[in-house]
C-alpha cells in the first residue's frame, strides 16, 4: 500500500515500486481506487477498465512484468453479490435500478470492503498449478488522512454486519491486511505539512496495528551551493558576490555594470535556496526522530514520464539493495 498526503506523488511512487519490483523478474499488479486514472496517465496508455491489463515490460530481459487495475466500487459489489449470492442477471438489474449506488452511499464503510476486497482477492488468488498469480500486488491507496480508517475495514463493517458473507469477507481481507507480507508505505516532502502528516499517519497505523513499511521522501531537490556560498548568501554579502561575478568574466564590479547589475537576483535567489535547504534539514531531523527506514527519490526536472519511472525504479532498486 502506498499512500500520502496530495501532491507528494503517491502514485508516482507506486508506478514505480512495481516496476522496481517487475525488474526483479516478478509478476506485479498495480492497483488504484480512487477513480482518477493517474496510472494510465503515468504510462501513456488509455483509461484502465475494470480488468487487468500488462501496461509495462521490466527492462533488461529480466521477464518481469506489471498489470494494473482500476477497481470500481459498484463493479466490485456486483462481483460479490454473484460470488456470494449468485444473483446473476438480478445484480444487472440492482445497477439498472439505482441500487448499488443506494448501498454504497448508506453504507460507506461497505465501498471500502468491496475495493480492499478485490485487491486482497488478487493477493490470494493461485493459478492451476497452485502458484500465486502475482509476486507482488501494490495499491495506489487513498491519502494519508485517510488510509488508516480505508485500510481497517473489521471497524467499517461492525456497523454492517457482524455475522454472515460480509462479515467473513472483512475478516478475510484484514487477515492479508495485517500479515507480514503487508506494508504501507508513506510518501512525503521535505515540507513542513506532509511531514507532518507523515508522523500522524505513522502513529495512527500503529494504533491500529497495520503493518508500516518505510518513509519515502519524494522529489527531493539537489543543493546547489557548498556551505560558505550558503552563508554568504544568507548574509547578504554583496561585495564578494560583485567581485566574484567580476573574475568570472561577467564585467567589472563597478556601479551600472553588468557584474553590478546580476548581483541583486542572484543574491535573492541564493538567499531563497539558503532558505530552502534550512527548512528541509528541519523535516529531515523530523523524521529521523520518527525512528523508521526511509528511502529518498530525486526531483526529475524534466517532468514525469515513462523514462522517468524507470529512472526512479531504478533508485529505489539501488537504495533497498543496500539496506
Amino acid at each position: 500500500m502506498v499512500s500520502g498526503k496530495g501532491g507528494t506523488g503517491k502514485t508516482t511512487v507506486a508506478a514505480a515500486l512495481a516496476l522496481a519490483l517487475a525488474r526483479e523478474g516478478r509478476r506485479t499488479l498495480l492497483v488504484e481506487v480512487e477513480g482518477r486514472q493517474g496510472i494510465a496517465q503515468l504510462f501513456g496508455t488509455e483509461a484502465l477498465p475494470y480488468e487487468e491489463r500488462k501496461i509495462a515490460v521490466a527492462p533488461g530481459g529480466g521477464g518481469g512484468e506489471v498489470y494494473a487495475l482500476a477497481i470500481d466500487a459498484e463493479r466490485a459489489l456486483l462481483d460479490y453479490l454473484q460470488m456470494f449470492y449468485k444473483l446473476g442477471s438480478a445484480g444487472r438489474a440492482l445497477k439498472k435500478l439505482g441500487a448499488i449506488d443506494f448501498a454504497t452511499t448508506i453504507a460507506p464503510g461497505l465501498r471500502d470492503v468491496l475495493l480492499t476486497g478485490k485487491a486482497c482477492e488478487a493477493v490470494r488468488r493461485k493459478d492451476k498449478a497452485g502458484r500465486f498469480v502475482y509476486d507482488h500486488v501494490i495499491m495506489d491507496a487513498p491519502p494519508t488522512g485517510r488510509i488508516t480508517r480505508f485500510l481497517n475495514v473489521n471497524d467499517e463493517v461492525a456497523g454492517l454486519a457482524r455475522f454472515g458473507p460480509i462479515h467473513n469477507q472483512a475478516q478475510a481481507v484484514m487477515k492479508v491486511l495485517k500479515s507480514p507480507d503487508t506494508a504501507v508505505h508513506l510518501v512525503t516532502l521535505l515540507e513542513e505539512m506532509p511531514v507532518q502528516e507523515t508522523s500522524d499517519g505513522i502513529d495512527e497505523l500503529r494504533a491500529a496495528g497495520l503493518p508500516f513499511g518505510r518513509v519515502i521522501v519524494n522529489m527531493v531537490r539537489p543543493h546547489h551551493l557548498d556551505e560558505d556560498t550558503l552563508r554568504a548568501a544568507a548574509e547578504g554579502r554583496r561585495p564578494e558576490i560583485a567581485k566574484a561575478l567580476s573574475r568570472a568574466g561577467l564585467g567589472g564590479a563597478r556601479r551600472g555594470g553588468l557584474a553590478e547589475r546580476l548581483v541583486e537576483p542572484l543574491l535573492a535567489q541564493a538567499a531563497e535556496h539558503a532558505s530552502r535547504v534550512e527548512l528541509e534539514r528541519e523535516q529531515r531531523a523530523v523524521l529521523a526522530g520518527l525512528d523508521v527506514p526511509t528511502y529518498e527519490l530525486p526531483l526529475l526536472g524534466s517532468g514525469m514520464e515513462l523514462a522517468g519511472l524507470y529512472e526512479l525504479a531504478t533508485e529505489l532498486r539501488k537504495q533497498a539493495d543496500a539496506e
